[in-house]
């Protein structure tokens, strides 16, 4: 890739709508190990993007770090005051103050994250991610992780940043070379274009499921079009990543990605390989909340808010109203567990967003995060 190519600086967190906080970051919520969904860092002050420093070339995708906090099990904490003599039980209670305050710090871990090419090494992480990309079917799962891998001059893996090395690239890529890398694998963006691979058995399994779940018959007319005649200018354009990512990092994801869709069509080494990322329009197949009756009429006074739908990702609502066509199919999905969940069931989105309205996308999506 160019080492010329700039990022740009990242955008300003933004939270979720109370109701859908309450829903998604709750520890007891059963959505909180899929990779569909996404949570922040604590918000941080606004700072003036025109003073900071310019990110790193595109060839490093280097990420710049974000200074966000996880929460850590309790039982961390637990473990290492478990491990000290039982004879420390006086002195631990002479000390309560001050335990307080070592344990109040040790329930919250700082985190860097770096985007980096996809390689080999990432694919049990990206395997991960991708699991229940098309639910429960049966499918060639491996072949569509092997695709995203091989193609580095279009995608981003979201990693933990390691120390930088004297030419100032991070090197994460040293633990993924042991084999252990792809553990610390947090997000996965990509587009690959449906007619160029169009006959790899993976490809070929998604265009059978996608057809298979879609019930109206002018919907189905469409995406069977965009499908076989129009696949060679379709990107499937894929964004995984896991609940506790950075929101504040999404913007910076979709911007990635699109600049490198623009360097491929310049920067491929053939005509066809540029032409291949030409694309006019994306499809994009993710998932949501859907309320399975209309809520009960709510008192006046009540300030809280009964969303007919819930976007675990929310650009994926922007995708939704910029789209040209989209329609919902249920899956098979465990019930969670959460209270506040048991009125909504999972539900699958397909939506196909032409390329025009992307540059309006990415507008929207910095005005959300930056609110």
């Amino acid at each position: 890739m160019p080492a010329g190519r700039k990022r740009p600086a990242p955008s300003p967190f933004a939270g979720f709508s109370p109701f859908a906080r309450s829903l998604l970051f709750s520890p007891a919520s059963g959505f909180s190990r899929l990779p569909l969904t996404n949570a922040g860092p604590a918000a941080k002050p606004h700072q003036d993007t025109a003073d900071m420093p310019p990110p790193p070339p595109k060839r490093a995708k280097q990420a710049e770090p974000t200074s966000d906090e996880e929460e850590r099990p309790s039982s961390d904490a637990d473990e290492e005051l478990s491990g000290s003599d039982g004879d420390s039980d006086s002195s631990l209670e002479c000390s309560s103050s001050d335990d307080d305050d070592a344990s109040q710090e040790m329930e919250t871990v700082q985190a860097d994250f770096a985007f980096f090419d996809p390689k080999p090494t990432d694919f049990h992480g990206v395997r991960l991610l991708l699991k229940t990309y098309l639910d429960s079917k049966p499918w060639d799962l491996t072949g569509f992780v092997d695709l995203v891998l091989e193609q580095t001059t279009v995608g981003t893996v979201v990693k933990m940043a390691e120390d930088e090395d004297e030419d100032g690239e991070a090197n994460g890529g040293d633990k993924s070379d042991t084999g252990d890398g792809d553990e610390d694998l947090f997000g996965l963006i990509t587009v690959l274009n449906l007619g160029r691979y169009g006959e790899n058995r993976c490809i070929k399994d998604l265009k059978e499921y996608l057809l298979a779940v879609c019930g109206d018959k002018d919907t189905k007319k469409k995406l069977k079009s965009l499908l076989e005649d129009k696949a060679s200018t379709v990107g499937l354009l894929v964004c995984r990543r896991f609940v506790n990512f950075p929101y504040e990092m999404v913007p910076k994801m979709y911007d990635s990605l699109f600049d490198e869709v623009a360097w491929a069509t310049e920067d491929e080494p053939t005509q066809e390989l540029q032409d291949s990322f030409r694309f006019k329009q994306y499809l994009l197949l993710v998932r949501i909340l859907e309320r399975k009756t209309p809520p009960k009429q709510k008192a006046k006074n009540s300030k809280d808010e009964v969303e007919p739908v819930i976007y675990p990702k929310l650009e994926d609502e922007i995708f939704c109203e910029l789209s040209s066509w989209s329609f919902t199919f249920p899956i098979r999905a465990e019930q969670s567990a959460q209270q506040e969940l048991k009125n909504y069931k999972e539900m699958g989105l397909v939506m196909c967003v032409k390329a025009e309205a992307i540059p309006k996308f990415r507008k929207k999506l910095e005005a959300l995060v930056s609110e």
